[in-house]
């Protein structure tokens, strides 16, 4: 009936059918990107990270006790999961369209607890942690650096102290992932013989790193109820956790009639692989994802510009890097894959 209306006022039909095109044109400018009807599954997404273990330890110990707690909860459609070798741990879980997203975060998350005490301790210290973020990237941002003295690894830790937060908190940015060599930490290199030598083993070396080097409170001097005559009240400081390669060289492991299990201490980077040693003129590069309601780009773009002008002229004092006239024992070079200096393979 309503069909022959039409059929019969043609001129009535193309007015109503070029004034909904002329309101939908309208509306791509004017509508907010918030109240775009969703049309893409939210997703929740739960990382962790068990450092020193491969794929196949991950799958068996961490993958399998959160996957049966997850499966099956509400509103679910599917989940997949990606273990790296190098200890990382990613679950992605995809709820149907129309999904409370902060509802199913919660759910996601209570099962997750569930699961935690089945995992092992070197996971529970680092942290399971669950965000909503979208599996798509919204943008990727690259930093460079014509001068020599800015390597991949400050560029990388720049981008993480003074760039990441404040992307971060851009409205829709679900997350910020600084791609690169990493961030500055110390690493040690244990001498396998030497602790055998020794009855060592590596948790012994990790053990004694923590209880020698650790921040404490040392409290005051001075503090009531004070002997008669005590006008002061001081703060006791003492020293902190190390941050020298030669503090770390005089760490005690083991006190006998023989010197301690040897081992060498340099400052690469917290997470190092032997490709991403780059040339002194590099780049690094960080990807912003966007939440499940997406966002703009031009929200992203003005604060990199704005980068540029507070790039620090000098970071001697701020950042020590990697010696280079110094290479990591466990690595030679490996001409067959790359021939650059500074590139190393396993031997």
């Amino acid at each position: 009936m309503i069909a022959k209306f039409f059929i019969e006022r043609p001129v009535l039909a193309n007015v109503i059918a070029l004034l909904t095109m002329l309101l939908g044109f309208v509306a791509i400018f004017t509508l907010p990107v918030s109240q775009y009807p969703p049309i893409t599954p939210p997703t929740v997404q739960v990382t962790t990270r068990y450092p020193g273990a491969n794929a196949r330890t991950l799958i068996n110990t961490v993958a399998l006790p959160i996957e049966q707690q997850v499966n099956g909860v509400q509103d679910m459609l599917y989940m997949q999961s990606t273990s790296t070798n190098d200890g990382n741990y990613t679950l992605t879980v995809t709820f149907k369209v129309g999904t409370d997203l902060d509802f199913a975060q919660v759910l996601v998350q209570n099962r997750v607890a569930a699961a935690l005490a089945s995992l092992p301790d070197a996971v529970q210290n680092n942290g399971v942690v669950t965000k909503k973020k979208s599996t798509a990237i919204l943008q990727i941002i690259t930093l460079t650096s014509d001068e020599p003295r800015f390597d991949s690894l400050f560029l990388s830790n720049y981008a993480s102290l003074r760039m990441r937060d404040e992307l971060a908190r851009l409205p829709g940015v679900g997350d910020v992932n600084v791609f690169g060599i990493g961030q500055y930490s110390m690493r040690i290199w244990l001498n396998p013989q030497q602790l055998l030598a020794r009855s060592l083993s590596p948790s012994d070396v990790i053990n004694a790193i923590r209880h020698q080097s650790q921040e404490v409170a040392a409290g005051q001097v001075g503090t009531p109820p004070a002997a008669p005559g005590q006008d002061f009240q001081l703060t006791v400081n003492v020293a902190g956790a190390l941050n020298e390669v030669a503090q770390f060289e005089d760490i005690i492991v083991k006190s006998d009639s023989a010197a301690g299990a040897s081992s060498s201490a340099h400052k690469p980077t917290a997470s190092h692989s032997p490709w991403t040693a780059g040339p002194p003129l590099a780049s690094r590069s960080f990807s912003c994802r966007r939440r499940m309601r997406s966002m703009s780009l031009s929200r992203c773009r003005p604060r990199c510009s704005g980068c540029r002008k507070i790039f620090p002229r000098d970071s001697s004092t701020a950042f020590r890097s990697t010696p280079r006239n110094s290479s990591p024992p466990p690595f030679t070079r490996c001409t067959a894959r790359c021939s650059k200096p500074g590139c190393w393979c396993w031997r």
